[in-house]
């Protein structure tokens, strides 16, 4: 793969995740990185704080998520304890927390961009207005100007008319094919993410997990994906790729395994 190294351009979800599908992981935050051999860390679903960015200070490169993953205690069906997990999508509170990392970045330099999960639910939030996305990246550029915004996009949410709203705002998009059976139509999609967003760097996601089948991404699916992304990490039409995530490495121990050794040969 002529001048393109593909550890250079990984980046790994590093947090503990709540799905019901899925169990708690061994895999600790940063460890992902350390698996797969790569240089960044989309750092998400914990607090924005110095231990955090403590314990990811040996990754060259971090994004910390600001559409706030929130922890609360709730009773299982039998009314014993347990752990639920939601999303505060609220844009005020975004903009909160872009400006912490703002100022968590002077301090840490490795710390690079701001990170929104599932776009789709602060962009049609009841708080929303059309100079959210603005007012989120002044927020995030209020102590560092260097910071950049990243946001995900799903390939079926690409004509959302919203979208016109964050063209000022974001630089990066992380861009999900929700459904693997659509990943045939990859090249397609990336196409048209480049029209709607022709200015913008462009992060293709990897799952390990398929969501809505709730099974293991078929390994023959993983290498369509897995190939596209080199071509297009070759032409220039992508900036890198993301691996959703540390917390599903000893899920999904085969799917892992093979996309680590794709990276290793590439």
């Amino acid at each position: 793969m002529a001048g393109v190294d593909m550890k250079q351009k990984g980046w790994v979800w590093e947090g503990i995740g709540c799905d019901p599908e899925l169990l708690p992981t061994i895999y600790g935050v940063g460890e992902g990185v350390e698996y797969f051999g790569v240089t960044g860390a989309n750092y998400m679903f914990h607090p924005n704080n110095n231990v955090a960015m403590q314990k990811l200070s040996h990754v060259p490169q971090i994004t910390a998520d600001i559409s706030k993953w929130i922890w609360f205690e709730t009773k299982s069906e039998t009314g014993r304890f347990a752990i639920g997990q939601s999303r505060d999508d609220n844009p005020e509170t975004v903009m909160a927390e872009a400006a912490n990392v703002s100022r968590l970045s002077l301090e840490y330099p490795n710390l690079v961009a701001a990170f929104i999960d599932d776009t789709h639910g602060v962009a049609t939030h009841a708080n929303a207005t059309p100079d959210a996305p603005i007012r989120i990246k002044e927020a995030l550029c209020q102590h560092n100007p260097d910071l950049d915004l990243w946001i995900v996009v799903y390939t079926h949410e690409l004509d959302e008319p919203y979208w016109k709203d964050w063209m000022d705002a974001v630089d990066v998009i992380n861009l999900w094919v929700w459904e693997y059976q659509n990943l045939v139509h990859l090249e397609e999609y990336l196409s048209r993410c480049h029209e709607i967003f022709p200015d913008k760097r462009v992060v293709m996601g990897v799952y390990i997990h398929d969501y809505p089948s709730q099974s293991p991404l078929p390994l023959d699916y993983l290498q369509i994906e897995l190939d596209t992304i080199v071509r297009h990490l070759e032409s220039g039409g992508l900036d890198g790729y993301n691996i959703l995530g540390n917390c599903i490495i000893d899920q999904h121990p085969a799917q892992a395994e093979f996309i680590r050794n794709f990276i290793q040969s590439h």
